[in-house]
Order: C-alpha cells, then sequence, then structure tokens
C-alpha cells in the first residue's frame, strides 16, 4: 500500500530517468494510472503538451504524470514522434499517442483529458471514488471544459467593455 500514500505528492508532472522507469511506471499500484511524456527540450510541441499535461496533473492529483527524456527512455527514439504519450495501468500499456495530431488543431488541457479518457477512466481527481467510471470521467472533464469556456468568454466581455 506504499503506492497509495504517495498520490498526495501527485499532481505535477515529475521528471523522472530511464533507472527510475520500471519502478515508477511499470511496477505502479495497480490501481493508479500512469501518464508518460516522450519528450526533448526545445521542442515547442513538447513545451505545448507538457503545459497540458501539468495543468492536468493539478486538477487530477490520483493519476500519476512523468516526463522522461525520450532517448533516456528508448534509445535513438526518433525526435519526429515527439511528443509521445504512453497510459499505463496495472503494469501494461493501455494507449499510446505519437506527436501532437491525436489531441486535435488546438491542444488543450481538456483536449487532451478527452482523448486520454476515450477508452478507459485514466484521469483520476481522488475525490470520486476509487474507481470511477468512464462515464463519469468525461462528464466531469467536459463540465470543467464548459465552465472554462464560459470564464474566457466572460473575461472577453470585461476587457471589450471599457472602449474609448
Amino acid at each position: 500500500m506504499r503506492e497509495a500514500a504517495n498520490i498526495s505528492k501527485y499532481g505535477s508532472v515529475v521528471l523522472i530517468l530511464g533507472s527510475d522507469f520500471v519502478r515508477e511506471v511499470s511496477q505502479a499500484a495497480p490501481e493508479v494510472w500512469v501518464v508518460v511524456i516522450l519528450y526533448k527540450e526545445g521542442f515547442p510541441e513538447c513545451r505545448l503538451l507538457l503545459q497540458c499535461l501539468e495543468e492536468l496533473a493539478s486538477r487530477y492529483p490520483a493519476t500519476k504524470f512523468v516526463k522522461i527524456i525520450s532517448t533516456d527512455c528508448i534509445p535513438n527514439y526518433p525526435d519526429r514522434n515527439l511528443p509521445t504519450l504512453l497510459v499505463y495501468n496495472n503494469g501494461a500499456v493501455k494507449a499510446n499517442y505519437v506527436g501532437l495530431n491525436s489531441f486535435g488543431q488546438r491542444c488543450t488541457p481538456e483536449g487532451v483529458a478527452l482523448v486520454l479518457c476515450q477508452s478507459d477512466p485514466v484521469l483520476n481527481d481522488g475525490q470520486s471514488g476509487s474507481n470511477p467510471s468512464r462515464e463519469a470521467v468525461i462528464q466531469g472533464i467536459r463540465q470543467k471544459f464548459i465552465e472554462k469556456v464560459v470564464t474566457e468568454h466572460e473575461d472577453d466581455n470585461d476587457d471589450g467593455s471599457s472602449s474609448d
């Protein structure tokens, strides 16, 4: 149960080394979903996806988010495949996403969240019970997306109201 005690430390995207991969990802507790980003510094696409994952990590602290330099994880991993997301649960890869194309034209935290939860309830806020259904997770993501759009729209109206 040591892993369950560590759930409170989630909430950010943690840098791991290749030597940490098995312990941090493959051997994570069976109830913990792990989202891994293979990345390299200096790639705008990697930076954009990392920003999205940082926001998701803060919203879903019961899901473990880690980042690893691609060639530290997989020697000779081609840069053309960056960024790559790997989703693990119970020691196995459940999904992988190569590049940003999977997440739509505008890579947003909400878009990434919806893609991650298409087949499994990957994201867990730690408050929805120990095993939330995929539908419940997607409904929560949609609700947060709607709230964000409404807030942004209200902010736009506030900014535009003082002309002259």
